[in-house]
């Protein structure tokens, strides 16, 4: 071996280690996040980071984390993974955050990749159901929520039990989120011994449904399962609605159902034949202990903004972040961070059981539709 590649190992080496053992002692450990904050899904941003700090703003204020005080630093993205990169880079680099934590989109993470595996660096709780990040090819990535597989897996047997299955299409974004889905759906419909009888995509950041709805409408599809945001996916309801009747929409958490019901609204069209996947119990249900002190927190701390789905998400996250934060015993070690999490008690949130496994700590999914003003849980055999 050479004198400089083995002076090159050395270096690599010693950087790997200061990089995962580095220690924390300032006052205030930085958390840091890129979010949509403008642009096409701005509101999945705004939820995030209310929810988010709604707890960390309780952690500080009730010493949670002894001698620490925590800070979410957000840049925004505009759900663009070019910004993503930059926004990554600044809070590595320039800012020297603790973790990254939060972010949204997986054409977003997946861009980030290459300098997270370079970096070891903890990512915890991507609002993304994406199978790279359940791999365990980097024991550095934690999620929270359940897999899109799940989701999509969730509905298929709903509606195969009690729906009947048959004609089934799918509206996609055409990207990665979009084609996990379409690759998770395919491959779960193949258990049933079906196909898909149509198929759609539109660019991500548009709203570009025309050529998808004609590619689709032909079929007469029964079944639309729907993988893209809240206004995009509005939009195609709203123009599959005016042409053909009975079909039943399936939408994954990520599509915001708080949002889209919403722009469902203001579009003049409805939420009927909506079911709703969630990797959360509804936000209104306060018999669930997590969800009560939810409601509390955010009336607390954010009293003019309107409960839903991802702020409850991006709250229960924080908890188990401040929670293995607060159980790191002696130094503030990224590394210890990482064990933590894994360690999470399965009893934290009291009502909504944890376990670490496939690289997640949730494990469950909740259906739901849109009726009376306010989302029901679909009670289905598992």
């Amino acid at each position: 071996m050479s004198k400089k590649l083995l002076l090159l190992m050395i270096i690599f080496i010693v950087c790997y280690i200061y990089t995962k053992n580095k220690v924390f002692n300032e006052n205030t450990l930085l958390i840091g996040s890129s979010l949509p904050l403008t642009g096409s899904i701005s509101s999945w941003g705004t939820s995030v980071s209310n929810g988010v700090n709604a707890y960390f703003e309780y952690a500080n204020d009730n010493n949670l984390i002894k001698n620490k005080r925590l800070k979410f630093l957000v840049y925004d993205d505009k759900y663009e993974p070019e910004l993503t990169l930059e926004n990554t880079k600044k809070l590595i680099f320039e800012d020297d955050v603790f973790t990254l934590f939060g972010y949204v989109g997986t054409p977003t993470v997946k861009r980030i990749l290459p300098i997270l595996y370079d970096e070891n660096i903890p990512l915890f709780s991507v609002f993304s159901g994406a199978s790279f990040l359940r791999n365990n090819k980097n024991q550095d990535f934690i999620n929270f929520r359940s897999s899109y597989t799940q989701e999509i897996e969730d509905m298929i047997n709903y509606l195969d039990i009690g729906k009947k299955l048959n004609k089934v299409a799918v509206f996609y974004q055409n990207d990665e989120y979009g084609e996990e889905g379409y690759i998770s759906l395919i491959n779960l419909l193949k258990t049933k011994n079906l196909a898909l009888v149509a198929e759609g995509s539109y660019r991500r950041n548009t709203l570009s449904i025309n050529h998808a709805f004609t590619e689709i409408k032909d079929a007469k599809p029964e079944v639309i399962f729907i993988i893209g945001t809240y206004k995009t996916n509005s939009l195609f309801i709203k123009k599959v609605k005016e042409n053909l009747k009975d079909v039943i929409f399936c939408t994954i958490s990520f599509g915001d159902a708080n949002s889209m019901v919403k722009e469902l609204e203001d579009l003049g069209s409805n939420s009927e034949n909506l079911i709703f996947s969630q990797i959360v119990p509804s936000y209104t249900d306060v018999s669930i202990p997590a969800v009560k002190e939810y409601q509390e927190l955010m009336h607390n701390y954010f009293p003019n903004e309107a409960f839903g789905f991802l702020s409850l998400e991006a709250f229960l996250s924080s908890k188990v972040l401040v929670n293995a934060i607060s159980r790191i015993k002696g130094e503030i070690t990224r590394e210890k961070l990482i064990d933590m999490l894994k360690e999470t008690p399965n009893d934290l949130l009291g009502g909504i059981p944890l376990e670490y496994k496939n690289s997640q700590l949730l494990n469950k999914v909740f259906l739901f539709e849109y009726k009376n003003n306010q989302f029901i849980e679909i009670k289905h055999e598992k």
